[in-house]
């Protein structure tokens, strides 16, 4: 027999950053009728599922958690995983959520039932029925694997940083590792000295800044356990700080400050004429994402590591092959290609007014959605970490927490005005993206000379907010019903909200 369909109020997908901040913002606001549906065996997301060597975050520990939630224990200035996810369950057992976790309950579709005016739910742990439905997948939680020739039939041992194969020895290992972003920069290092040879493939060179990172001593620790509101004036501090480097982002033309000390920092580390020419970008630093380290690039300069800049071709059955037509053997191939970002695959399993689904409705015009958080056509979906709500320069839990609250905000709104749901008027989504496409022009990721994963396969910028995150938490600061069409549940007539 199959199980009763269960309805609870609202319903979470995903136990990561954003997930957990909402479970937690409705616990502190009162309520207690959702559900946080979790796909893996426990809390974290990207941050439980990323353990490569080396595995650390690029944004101050300060700014990067909740300012619900300080943490006095970071051991550094840039905390590495394992103390971020240890940090994610603290705070998910403390504010009370472990119980409205089910682990192991993917959702495989998400359908609005117009009739209802609810969500329907098949999760491969039964069916829900749900009032408002908050995806908080994130938009690294799914690796970006290339097509590539010949891939299927390579005899050695293959794997993609977001999975990293801990039971494979890399010890005097040829290795070829694929991509030279985030990620690989931080495994880079740690892998070299093991390996016998390696081989990394660069397409683009990035821009790469020092890494500032240090020890945070005992004493600043005691400080701030006895007093948090240090801590949290350090956050601020931080944060504010941090937003001028949104200057040079959405000033192209400033990008030159930034240009100047990685080429300093290029320098420094790379005494080789030759393979610093080859580790120089030609675009604007902003244009790609800036990454920050210190030993990556003397890593390039021992000699067990050649730098191959003509990009991968073909795999065969012991060897890669480059596109100058160069062959080389290997045994491990290691991919640092990223994720699905511009096209999340959540989006695929979400069916709004129509049956339409979320992918189907943004093939045409890249992501969209009105605050970067609720998308017209799909009624009380609230999109965290959506479109344009990254961001190059500061700490992305800002623009996380800014949307969580918008999302409580529009539930209790729901509740006092006695509605059955709300959905984006197609004029306010239609403003709210015009706008955000006004303030890209100018800005380094589009003006900056490349192509990246902030920008959509039309070109468009639908990954990054183009301007300071005060002013998007601003424009979140207030829920605006008059840019919603309410339906009340009886009589079924449609309103906009006064």
């Amino acid at each position: 027999m199959a199980k009763p369909r269960e309805r609870p109020d609202i319903a979470i997908i995903g136990a990561g950053f954003t997930g957990i901040a909402m479970g937690a913002k409705l616990r502190r606001a009162g309520r207690d009728d959702f559900v946080i549906l979790e796909r893996a065996g426990e809390v974290g997301g990207t941050w439980r599922d990323n353990t490569y060597p080396g595995c650390a975050c690029d944004v101050p520990s300060h700014v990067y958690s909740f300012s619900f939630a300080p943490n006095p224990n970071w051991s550094a200035t840039y905390a590495p995983q394992a103390e971020i996810l240890a940090y994610l369950r603290g705070v998910a057992v403390k504010e009370g959520l472990m119980d409205q976790i089910r682990f192991g309950c993917e959702v495989e579709d998400a359908t609005w039932d117009e009739e209802e005016q609810r969500w329907r739910l098949q999760t491969t742990e039964g069916e829900l029925s749900v009032r408002a439905l908050i995806s908080a997948a994130g938009p690294f939680s799914e690796a970006a694997m290339p097509a590539v020739e010949g891939l299927d039939r390579f005899d050695g041992t293959v794997f993609h940083s977001a999975d990293w194969d801990h039971d494979h020895d890399l010890s005097g290992d040829r290795v070829a590792v694929i991509g030279t972003g985030a990620s690989s920069i931080q495994f880079m290092p740690q892998i070299q000295p093991r390996v016998g040879k390696l081989h990394l493939f660069q397409r683009t060179p990035p821009w790469i800044v020092p890494r500032t990172v240090r020890p945070l001593t005992h004493i600043e620790q005691r400080l701030y356990r006895l007093a948090p509101s240090l801590q949290q004036g350090m956050r601020a501090a931080i944060s504010l700080a941090r937003e001028a480097f949104a200057v040079p982002m959405i000033r192209a033309r400033a990008s030159r400050i930034i240009e100047a000390i990685c080429r300093v920092h290029l320098r420094r580390q790379v005494p080789d004429r030759q393979l610093r020419a080859s580790l120089t970008p030609d675009y604007s630093p902003g244009c790609k994402r800036i990454l920050i380290s210190n030993d990556y690039l003397p890593s390039l300069t021992e000699p067990n590591v050649e730098l191959i800049t003509s990009g991968l071709a073909e795999v065969r059955e012991r060897s890669v092959v480059a596109a100058d037509g160069t062959e080389r053997e290997v045994d491990t191939i290691i991919f640092g290609t990223g994720f699905r970002v511009t096209e999340p695959p959540i989006a695929e399993r979400i069916h709004g007014r129509g049956g339409r689904n979320l992918a189907e409705a943004w093939a045409d015009t890249g992501m969209q959605a009105l605050r970067g958080t609720t998308v017209t056509g799909y009624p009380n979906l609230f999109f965290l970490l959506g479109p344009n709500t990254g961001l190059g320069h500061n700490s992305v839990m800002l623009m996380g927490e800014a949307q969580v609250d918008y999302a409580v905000q529009a539930i209790e709104y729901l509740d006092r005005s006695g509605g059955a749901s709300a959905d984006p008027l197609p004029s306010a989504q239609e403003r709210w993206n015009e706008r955000v496409q006004e303030l890209t022009q100018g800005t380094v990721w589009v003006a900056g000379g490349c192509a990246s994963w902030y920008l959509d396969r039309h070109g468009r910028n639908t990954t990054v907010w183009p301007s300071f995150s005060t002013t998007f938490r601003r424009e979140l600061r207030r829920y605006a019903p008059d840019e919603y069409a309410v339906r009340l549940p009886e009589p079924a007539l449609e309103q906009v909200a006064a």
